[in-house]
């Protein structure tokens, strides 16, 4: 796929002037955001109660939609300018300190898009395609500062232009956003918009289109993600006719075990037979891949029928996130019940945070590199960054006297990691309310504050004579109590609530076998006896 930035490269300068010296007065944040406070605090026309309001209220209150969905326009026309203002000036000064041609800007999109409550891949991407808009589109940027065009229907004319020369692009700008199309341009849906971006696309440049598509073949690709209920989304990116070729097997395959009265519907047997093809398993056997699942739970979630939601670390890109404690239990018990589950422990303190430990190596070594991982629950460590964490990184650096240690690091995504690697970057290692915490300055002297998410908490046991107290995960009691031997995993609620056993759905059609288990789910594990 082609990036929204264009063809426009990271160097360009607009063609018009970003900071305009004339005209209108200065923009500063303290009126913006009293025009904000004003917005919220004020009321809406035509009286208070909605089962007594005029025809003539109505009309104004869509008047007033229409005029604040024009305002929302022109505003991300102006922060698009300055995003482009903030990359120009952040690069001419790195250009002074003799920073690489290459390397100048890389930091920009970790600055826009904190700022605008997003993670710094889609503050990069609007980066790029405001830089597009300036550099490229003047008729698309008037169109958006004016408020006839929104957000996604100027992001589309970059998007589908991005292959096309400067040349081209602005012509396509001119004949689709010039101010005598504007008002066709009104009256156009998105789906015949993008039509006629592609039908003057091939007009002015069809050897560009045929590149074009042969690109986005080579980009074919399978992803994941996570989706609700502990389900992920399995993507596949495909050229068209292998995709409709796929989907139409799955969907005969499906009709035909129907016919022959499998009670699944379509959508699950399609699901359930792509698993079993893809994973190389007979029917009924697709849940039977040996995985390692990590599994961030507490003690008493996991042993003592607590109600604790645990967090499922691994099984995504970014790991799916926190599930309630009897699925918690459920998903380990059918995971070594079918000899396809691994459980790691992550060992707590009584406050509920990972112990620390240190290493002498440069590098974090596995143990500690999967304490980081857990500490970070997958997600990279920076704020309003949801990327899944690619590399684990030192506070402090090391070559400043950072320490290879479990208080010093974070794990972050590739493009986090290198932004702060920027001049004028700087971080230091805190703790917020018990936690792991990480302080970030900007280079224009902003600062945001991540803290790790809070992990499960474990049992409390009462010390006795002085002695620390174990957990029932330990396999220990306080002194003068003889050990358990077998602890049990139901799936258990509080008394006041009564037992809920979760099951997962199991398909009863053909050539499914019967559960392996017909007891609630359990799960114990035995102490091996001394001398063994």
């Amino acid at each position: 796929m082609t990036s929204a930035g264009g063809a426009s490269g990271a160097g360009d300068q607009p063609r018009g002037p970003v900071l305009p010296s004339g005209g209108g007065a200065v923009l500063r944040a303290a009126d913006v955001r009293a025009l904000r406070e004003a917005l919220a605090g004020t009321i809406l026309p035509g009286g208070t109660d909605t089962a007594s309001v005029s025809k003539e209220a109505q009309a104004e209150w869509v008047d007033l939609l229409g005029e604040l969905e024009a305002v929302k326009n022109t505003v991300t026309a102006t922060q698009g300018r300055l995003a482009v203002a903030l990359e120009e000036a952040t690069k001419a000064d790195e250009a002074r300190q003799g920073v690489r041609a290459e390397r100048r800007g890389r930091g920009v999109p970790n600055q826009v898009g904190p700022a605008m409550r997003l993670s710094p891949h889609p503050g990069g991407v609007f980066l790029g395609t405001a830089r597009a808009w300036i550099t490229d589109m003047p008729h698309t940027f008037d169109a958006l500062r004016t408020g006839v065009l929104s957000q996604w229907r100027a992001t589309l004319m970059v998007r589908e232009t991005a292959h096309l020369s400067a040349e081209h692009r602005a012509q396509i700008d001119e004949r689709i956003c010039g101010p005598a199309n504007l008002a066709a341009l009104a009256r156009t849906g998105t789906r015949r918009l993008i039509a006629q971006i592609k039908e003057l696309a091939g007009e002015l440049d069809v050897h560009a289109c045929v590149k074009r598509n042969a690109k986005a073949v080579s980009e074919r690709r399978v992803s994941v993600r996570p989706a609700p209920d502990l389900m992920v989304y399995l993507t596949a990116l495909v050229p068209m006719q292998q995709g409709v070729q796929a989907y139409a097997q799955l969907k005969a395959h499906a009709d035909a075990a129907k016919a022959a009265g499998d009670e699944r519907g379509v959508g699950q047997i399609m699901a359930d037979t792509l698993i079993e093809r893809v994973a190389g398993r007979e029917p009924g056997k697709a849940d039977e891949v040996p995985v390692a699942i990590n599994l961030l739970v507490s003690d008493r979630t996991l042993l003592a029928g607590g109600q604790g939601p645990a967090v499922v670390l691994e099984g995504a890109a970014a790991g799916v996130g926190a599930v309630p404690a009897p699925v918690a239990r459920e998903l380990a018990a059918h995971g070594i019940d079918a000899e396809a589950a691994w459980l790691r422990a992550i060992y707590v303190d009584p406050r509920g945070r990972l112990l620390a430990t240190t290493s002498l190596s440069r590098f974090y070594p596995p143990g500690l590199s999967a304490l980081l991982r857990a500490r970070e629950q997958g997600i990279c460590a920076t704020s309003w960054c949801d990327s899944p964490v690619r590399h684990l990184d030192h506070v402090t650096p090391f070559a400043e006297g950072g320490q290879t240690s479990l208080g010093n690091g974070q794990g972050l995504c590739a493009r986090c990691n290198h932004a702060k690697q920027a001049p004028g970057w700087s971080q230091k290692a805190t703790e917020m309310d018990g936690r792991h915490a990480v302080e970030t300055l900007t280079p224009t002297g902003h600062s945001y504050v991540a803290v790790a998410p809070e992990p499960p908490r474990p049992v409390r046991v009462q010390a006795v004579d002085g002695a620390p107290g174990w957990t029932p995960a330990s396999g220990m009691g306080p002194p003068g109590r003889v050990p358990r031997s077998r602890y049990s995993i139901g799936c258990h609620t509080g008394p006041d609530r009564g037992a809920i056993v979760y099951r997962p759905g199991r398909n009863t059609g053909p050539g499914r076998r019967p559960p392996r288990r017909a007891r609630p789910a359990d799960l114990s594990w035995a102490h091996p006896r001394p001398g063994r």
